[in-house]
């Protein structure tokens, strides 16, 4: 038979007090005298009663939580946004709750919801769907959510961002360097605002470069290896193929990988390949990935301390934060080889 659970109310009747002075005692809303105060620890103790702290927390006028909404944790980046951003909440006192959405949009608007009913006292909300307006709606009114990594169209929470065309320009200059004239695009959905802007310093730098810009030479997607696989097919179809390609996701990187392996070809000597986020795999690859690394850690700290900003309605808080990202040198880039000359 189990044991039946010690609740406030036996606590109060053991200490010979009410129940509101026991409660009010274990809020530290109450001064009380100190032979009072010992008939409750004595009681505690002895009842080895042991509170309801989010039950606690809530009657105090929230829950000392924050959620951190991702569309999943499969991808290490996101595993690693994760760890940050707990680390940052701890350091404030707060507990960090994982809300994986698959990128439902009915579980990330139930998500939203649970400001509304003070589950969470604030959401690091991030989501790599395109909007319908769904989103924007439902974030409409909310004071105490941070967008991190993608945009939703049309919202007026504070966001945080890495700096993405930077990134791309980065990427391609560094091929262009190369030697590279034939440089591919694969990203994930064009309607995402960071594979615009990626997509947009990569079209800048070889607008610089005075290189022929192709629209069949970028290609957009979902981010996965599948549609990693598919891009080269399509990209090695072309009559005249490229020699580099500069995919807007480690993870897309993969997919570009099995390609070329499934195909008995290698990197960088048959193709040169660049991707963005240097992700934690991106080092244990064969051959490892030269990519743009997006501070995954970054964006999940400063994140937090934007949020924590608007819990205490501090007056400085940046709409718009952008996250420096850096060129990872590895082994993925080499020249064009002698059969592939521009």
């Amino acid at each position: 038979m189990g044991t039946k659970r010690v609740v406030l109310s036996d606590v109060a009747k053991y200490a010979g007090l009410s129940k509101a002075t026991v409660s009010r005692y274990l809020n530290k809303s109450i001064s009380l005298p100190q032979p009072t105060v010992a008939r409750i620890e004595e009681a505690i103790k002895a009842l080895d009663y042991r509170a309801n702290s989010l039950a606690r927390r809530l009657s105090k006028g929230g829950s000392e939580t924050i959620g951190l909404v991702l569309p999943d944790i499969a991808n290490p980046f996101f595993a690693e946004l994760a760890d940050a951003a707990e680390e940052a909440a701890s350091l404030h006192k707060y507990s960090l709750v994982l809300c994986v959405t698959r990128n439902n949009l009915e579980k990330e608007c139930q998500f939203i919801r649970w400001l509304d009913t003070r589950q969470v006292d604030g959401l690091l909300f991030t989501t790599n769907r395109p909007d319908n307006g769904q989103l924007r709606e439902q974030l409409k009114g909310q004071r105490h959510v941070v967008l991190l990594d993608e945009d939703v169209p049309g919202s007026t929470v504070p966001k945080v961002f890495s700096d993405n065309v930077h990134g791309g320009e980065l990427a391609a200059n560094k091929l262009i360097a190369a030697g590279h004239q034939r440089i591919a695009f694969v990203g994930g959905p064009d309607e995402l605002m960071s594979v615009r802007e990626r997509h947009q310093g990569f079209r800048q730098a070889l607008i610089n470069a005075g290189l022929p810009y192709s629209a069949d030479m970028v290609l957009y997607g979902d981010y996965s290896r599948t549609f990693g696989r598919a891009a080269l097919d399509q990209l090695l179809a072309l009559p005249q193929p490229p020699t580099a390609i500069f995919a807007a996701s480690d993870y897309l990187a993969l997919g570009l990988l099995d390609g070329m392996r499934q195909r008995g070809l290698a990197v960088p000597a048959s193709l040169s390949l660049v991707g963005f986020d240097d992700a934690i795999y991106s080092d244990l690859i064969t051959p490892r990935l030269s990519t743009i690394r997006q501070s995954a850690r970054d964006l999940g700290r400063v994140a937090v301390e934007t949020l924590i900003k608007l819990f205490n309605d501090e007056p400085d808080v940046s709409q718009v934060s952008r996250i420096p990202v850096e060129w990872i040198s590895r082994d993925s880039v080499a020249p064009p080889a002698p059969s592939s000359a521009e």
